[in-house]
């Protein structure tokens, strides 16, 4: 069943790079306005932490021979005024191992979808009636059946009263053509909406090379009426040994190289860019004139800018290289400044994070950099930006085998200048697993007070 609701609340190979025909117009930039969020990646239809959070949710990978080795939801107190401050408080296991992945709150905040990469399962967690203690609700086991056979629930993404499920794979050929799939917020199916592509592009004007089919990440920038995916690869990649993987040149084709432009209240396609190299996160300006979105390229170290020019028209372009290219530092996950000032990107392979100057997003500048672990992945920060928070895992079969500080959640405060420390979980000592995705926890978001100190310590804002 294929249903198109509209809705009215809301490294490994050589890349061939696209030469651009000609130079894209400039945009003018105004002074963006500040948006309060936690993660400054999440929806923008979200209910929003603006003071202290109390807890970052890690979504965390079962590894064999390392405790329960279960997937779990692990919780850790990160109130500095907290007794528990730095402290795993709470795990919760969901049973076997999923390729635990990424994760993402209702529009209410309420729930907590996290999804498993191999399974296909999404496990829908209550944060809200102690968001010290999360607890399972609900599992959703029938997704490929659902949505006729997608396969690998990624993003899980907050819209008004839905949630948008990007898919990685489908269970014909386990690749890399794939889909977006809609729920309600209680885990009821809406609708699939597959990928573009050359033989069935559903209206979508092709503007370059690539018309692939597959999916990654998605954003929205609801007053531009405008939904955005990226792409990566399938099944049998994402499962793959990386020593192997690597090896092999035909998997090695087999990566996304697209960004997809939709109309987001109708779900249809509108334009396929060129974004050669696996683009993989896609983090939006939040600024009310400001209609852009950065990804980066896993495969080529590079950012692009996904921006709308002077015409309206949506375009791609390379504006800058992360660290050097040739030394396949892999670049992973990213986060955009409220201020729309800067974009940190974290590199898997050298286990560094750096920081980009972003003012002008035609030239991204990098400020800073610091070596974080052996590895790592994914990267939070609050709204003022002043908390900035690390983890390390990849995929299980990616991750690296040998080597030290391979596997962590690590705390720092920014000063505007410097990251600073503040401490460290090493998951592999704590038998917890492998930590992949966070998300931020408040009693105050449920108006609700901290058992700890006695007070709502977190301001929340619609």
């Amino acid at each position: 069943m294929r249903v198109n609701q509209p809705y009215y609340s809301s490294a490994f190979g050589t890349i061939t790079a696209i030469t651009l025909a000609s130079a894209l117009s400039a945009m003018t930039l105004l002074k963006p306005s500040i948006a309060h969020a936690d993660e400054t990646c999440m929806s923008p239809y979200m209910a929003k932490i603006v003071g202290q959070e109390d807890y970052v949710y890690v979504w965390t990978l079962g590894t064999m021979g390392i405790g329960d080795e279960q997937d779990k939801l692990v919780t850790i107190d990160v109130n500095p005024n907290s007794t528990n401050y730095g402290k795993v408080i709470h795990t919760l296991s969901v049973g076997g191992r999923n390729e635990a992945h990424h994760s993402g709150f209702t529009d209410d905040r309420r729930y907590l979808w996290a999804a498993g990469l191999d399974t296909s399962k999404i496990f829908i967690f209550d944060v809200h009636t102690n968001p010290a203690k999360p607890k399972l609700h609900k599992v959703v086991t029938d997704f490929v059946a659902k949505s006729a056979g997608v396969v690998g629930p990624h993003t899980t993404y907050a819209l008004p009263g839905r949630m948008m499920v990007t898919g990685l794979s489908n269970n014909k050929d386990h690749g890399g053509r794939t889909a977006l799939v809609e729920y309600t917020n209680e885990g009821e199916y809406v609708a699939t909406h597959w990928m573009p592509t050359d033989e069935n592009p559903q209206g979508a004007l092709k503007s370059g090379q690539f018309a692939d089919g597959y999916g990654y990440d998605v954003r929205v920038l609801p007053r531009r009426n405008v939904m955005i995916t990226s792409s990566f690869t399938g099944w049998n990649n994402y499962m793959m040994d990386l020593g192997k993987l690597m090896g092999d040149q035909e998997a090695m084709k087999r990566f996304g190289n697209t960004v997809v432009v939709w109309d987001l209240h109708a779900r249809k396609p509108k334009k396929i860019l060129d974004v050669p190299g696996a683009p993989l996160e896609i983090r939006c300006a939040w600024g009310s004139f400001h209609n852009y979105c950065f990804t980066t390229t896993a495969l080529t170290s590079k950012i692009w800018l996904i921006y709308e020019d002077d015409n309206q028209q949506w375009q791609a372009m390379e504006v800058a290289d992360i660290g050097d290219p040739k030394q396949l530092p892999l670049p992973v996950d990213i986060s955009i400044s409220a201020d729309d000032k800067t974009l940190w990107v974290d590199t898997w392979n050298d286990g560094k994070t750096r920081l980009f100057d972003i003012s002008d997003p035609f030239a991204p500048k990098q400020v800073y950099e610091e070596k974080i672990g052996g590895q790592i992945n994914m990267l939070s920060q609050s709204w003022d930006g002043k908390r900035v928070y690390f983890t390390s895992s990849l995929l299980a079969n990616w991750d690296k085998k040998q080597g030290q500080d391979l596997q962590f959640f690590k705390a720092y405060k920014w000063d505007g200048k410097k990251l600073k420390p503040e401490f460290s979980v090493d998951f592999t000592a704590e038998k917890l697993g492998r930590p992949h995705q966070m998300r931020f926890g408040s009693h105050a978001l449920y108006g609700q007070v901290h058992p700890d100190l006695g007070i709502g310590v977190a301001q929340h804002t619609r």
